[in-house]
């Protein structure tokens, strides 16, 4: 019985053992063709990768090189080749051959489009509407080998100004002036040069850009306003107020002393007359505060020169605040997505801290298809700001009274509200409101003429 056992126990150990033997085998037979398996993968993942770069960089290329013209030479190739070889078409293949040989002849002038160094400079960065810019281009040729003919593309807001490079041996440079005609308001942006090289037929092209680039403020034309009316305020020591202080520098009336009252305000002269204690009472006055309101919404204009004549009336009117040190506010409106349009308010401010970057500014005011009305803008810079002594809004012909009149009442009560409406077809005009002073003009000649006629009046 032990006998028995034990041979039983034997074989069961030698057959558990030949199992196992057997287990790992498969399992490490199974672990190398896993190996094998994730190595193809891992190299056909990088080849495919490499080829896809590849595609996708040379496709970038093409795009960039290969002109409308180059594509259908292109296509003309492959087409007389393939037709020719399969069905034996002699025309067939001559014409793509011509197309190849069109190709090929087409490439050398690609040929040192890097080996040009070029400069931009510009006589001047901030111009005034209607006025041009003079510039100067320095183009030379840092490579050790002769830089064949070519063109320069230099981007003028959106112009393109182009220029023709000669041939140029090594360490020659040519000059030549840049001359950009009258610009309209704005920021343009003038650069970065462009050297182009071209085959004569116009199949091929070859860019490289530099990393010069300048940015053009065009202001606004402005007129010269009179110092006095500027604000239709001439008040050296501030604007009275309603409210009575004890001490300020517009004089009131002298009232009865009540404790409390300082003793320095006790006046001496009515005390010994009527054998009371009596003080000084004041107004407070305070420092002139203006604010300047252009509408920007595309409705509330008839044209885009009536909205250059808005932009000019309202920087002509800050850059006097500027000028007279007061302080001044500008405010346009802001565009809002339509999605959240009724449901947001926002505003811009122009910095207004001297007169260059106040024009920079305004360089950069357009009109807006989706904006808040000029109502609103008045009711937010009312609730956003301190109290003004004297708002001008500068809106279009589409504005009407009515609705003028609902912007001067988002100001408080004792703030002068004075509309600027731009109309080219109007004649000048000045006329009183409930609340409001309006001032129609045609040109900007006639807000100098309003404004004095106002502050004299």
């Amino acid at each position: 019985m032990s006998l028995t056992e034990s041979r039983l126990t034997r074989t069961s150990a030698s057959t558990g053992t030949e199992g196992r033997t057997h287990l790992t085998a498969t399992a490490v037979t199974s672990s190398g063709r896993g190996r094998s398996l994730v190595r193809a993968v891992v190299w056909w993942t990088g080849v495919w990768g490499a080829v896809s770069a590849a595609i996708s960089t040379a496709a970038a290329w093409s795009a960039r090189t290969v002109r409308p013209a180059g594509v259908l030479v292109l296509v003309a190739a492959t087409i007389g080749l393939g037709l020719g070889i399969v069905f034996g078409w002699v025309e067939w293949m001559v014409a793509g051959a011509a197309a190849v040989v069109l190709l090929a002849a087409s490439v050398p002038f690609l040929f040192g489009a890097r080996s040009y160094d070029v400069g931009l400079s510009l006589a001047h960065e901030r111009v005034v509407a209607g006025d041009g810019v003079k510039g100067e281009i320095v183009v030379r040729n840092d490579g050790h080998r002769i830089a064949l003919p070519g063109r320069l593309d230099i981007p003028v807001g959106a112009g393109l100004v182009e220029f023709g490079v000669p041939l140029l041996r090594p360490g020659h440079a040519v000059s030549q002036p840049l001359d950009i005609p009258g610009l309209r308001r704005g920021i343009v942006r003038v650069g970065p040069a462009t050297t182009v090289r071209s085959d004569p037929i116009g199949l091929l092209r070859r860019e490289h850009a530099f990393d010069d680039v300048h940015e053009v403020f065009v202001h606004p034309r402005t007129t010269s306003l009179p110092s006095t009316s500027a604000g239709l305020i001439r008040d050296l020591e501030g604007s009275p107020t309603r409210r009575l202080v004890d001490s300020d520098m517009s004089f009131h009336a002298i009232r009865e002393y009540a404790p409390g009252d300082s003793r320095r305000q006790i006046h001496w002269k009515s005390t010994a007359k009527t054998g009371r204690l009596m003080v000084r009472q004041y107004e407070e006055s305070r420092r002139s505060r203006m604010a300047v309101v252009l509408a920007v919404a595309e409705h509330e204009y008839a044209d885009a020169d009536e909205f250059e004549l808005a932009v000019g009336c309202a920087a002509s009117l800050g850059l006097r605040a500027v000028r007279d040190a007061r302080d001044v506010e500008i405010v346009v409106g802001s565009e809002i997505p339509r999605v959240v349009r009724g449901r947001l308010r926002a505003i811009r401010r122009i910095p207004a801290a001297a007169p260059r970057p106040m024009l920079d500014g305004f360089s950069g005011v357009d009109l807006l298809e989706s904006t808040m009305p000029v109502s609103d803008v008045c009711r937010l810079t009312a609730e956003s700001g301190d109290r003004l002594s004297i708002a001008f809004v500068v809106v279009g012909s589409r504005v009407t009274l009515t609705r003028l009149q609902q912007a001067a009442l988002a100001f408080p009560v004792d703030t002068t509200v004075v509309a600027v409406i731009c109309d080219e077809r109007a004649h000048p005009r000045m006329q009183p409101l409930s609340g409001i002073t309006v001032l129609t003009v045609g040109t900007l000649d006639d807000l100098s003429g309003l404004l004095l006629r106002g502050a004299t009046a």
